[in-house]
């Protein structure tokens, strides 16, 4: 058994990690895609409630297995200890996966606005640099996040401010017909967006007194993520409209252009660049604690499961998941990763909620309807997210069959 990491985080630090996680890139880039799928502005409204709720159903469905189960990994620890070893490696196994898609396309979103010719080059400086980060201690990864998370809402105050000032009001419709099936792959697009919190509970061997740490955290970050996603989407639709909405790449800037604050055009691009620093910070970390913990139990190389003697991180799965991401980030497209990691991620959390079912009283209805509404929003996203996402979910499970059901003996 590897040493445990050294748990320094509280209240505040972990509220702010998820906030990383979430108020970051993804609301930069989400929401073009949610209302080209929703087709008016009340559908992108819709279903960013629709996202809300069920990230809300897996947040509380996570803080509480977290707080039962205070080690690194979340899900994949949660579905291993409530469900059986197979659960558990396919949680891992789908949130390695997908989350390396959502750390490619973070590190792309960096490359896209600080040099858009270049952007594969600069994604791969990106993931290498925060790797190192992140090899320093994962306090250091706090107060670097705390810096990001201050400097992205800022921004976004800025953008909402100047919208929400021209004195237009919010179009709740558009040539396009709405309906539930596009409202819900709008929502699963959205919910790249809001997947972050689950960052605390990956940590959780690295915050302080768990079971009272995490319960706080997890909501606090959640609440003050969805207020801040409202606001933006309906400033931006204020101003653009979900037509022009759903044509943009760079809706933040265009929104800021159409307000008449050509002055906030460079400074929303330095903060969609900063935010994507934050989240590909705060996805490094996520991944490669839930690799530690697989490859402690032998479902991925052990060598990964070493604790950095004068850290305390797990020095060997950052270096790994650096270099994979860095690999994926040279040759991917940053919104083909949107659905795959939206597909991955909500297997993920489906597993959490099925493990949270297991807890009995009063987590059992919110882990239902978390359980039922990411399956509706799985298979509700492009076709191509889900053939690609199911695909690589079958690979997990033929790995398993073939023999990665039996670990590896620790030392082997």
């Amino acid at each position: 058994m590897s040493p445990e990491l050294r748990r320094s985080l509280g209240v505040f630090d972990a509220v702010v990690i998820g906030l990383g996680a979430m108020v970051g890139a993804g609301i930069f880039v989400a929401l073009g895609p949610a209302a080209g799928a929703a087709g008016s502005g009340g559908g992108v409204l819709g279903a960013l409630a629709v996202a809300a709720v069920v990230a809300y159903c897996n947040a509380m469905a996570s803080a509480r297995l977290a707080a039962r189960h205070p080690s690194s990994g979340g899900t994949y620890v949660y579905g291993r200890e409530r469900l059986g070893s197979f659960w558990g490696y396919l949680a891992g196994w789908a949130f390695v996966v997908g989350k390396t898609a959502s750390c490619a396309a973070m590190a792309l979103t960096v490359g896209a606005y600080v040099w858009p010719g270049h952007a594969h080059t600069v994604a791969v400086a990106a993931v290498v640099a925060l790797t190192a980060v992140n090899y320093g201690g994962v306090q250091k990864s706090a107060l670097l996040t705390r810096v990001i998370v201050a400097l992205v809402l800022a921004v976004l105050a800025a953008v909402c401010v100047v919208s929400l000032g021209t004195g237009g009001t919010v179009p709740l419709a558009s040539g396009d017909e709405l309906t539930a099936g596009g409202v819900l792959q709008a929502a699963g697009l959205l919910f790249f967006a809001f997947a972050g919190y689950a960052r605390i509970a990956t940590l959780g061997e690295e915050v302080r007194d768990p079971a009272r740490t995490i319960p706080r955290a997890v909501p606090v970050a959640l609440g003050i993520a969805l207020v801040v996603y409202v606001l933006v989407a309906v400033s931006v639709l204020t101003v653009l409209g979900p037509a022009a909405l759903a044509a943009s790449p760079v809706p933040l800037v265009d929104a800021a252009r159409a307000a008449g604050a050509a002055w906030l055009v460079p400074v929303v691009t330095a903060g969609a660049a900063v935010a994507a620093l934050g989240s590909l910070l705060s996805l490094i970390l996520g991944v490669s604690r839930t690799t530690l913990a697989m490859a402690r139990d032998g479902y991925l190389p052990t060598a990964l499961a070493a604790v950095h003697p004068r850290f305390q991180v797990p020095h060997r799965a950052e270096l790994a998941v650096g270099a994979v991401v860095a690999v994926v980030a040279a040759t991917a497209d940053v919104r083909d990763a949107i659905g795959f990691s939206s597909f991955g991620v909500l297997v993920y959390y489906g597993i959490a909620n099925a493990s949270a079912w297991t807890l009995g009283g009063r987590a059992r209805p919110l882990a239902a309807l978390g359980l039922a509404g990411c399956g509706a929003l799985a298979f509700a996203l492009p076709l191509g997210s889900v053939l690609a996402g199911a695909g690589v979910v079958a690979v997990g499970v033929v790995a398993w069959a073939v023999g990665r059901g039996r670990p590896v003996p620790p030392g082997a």
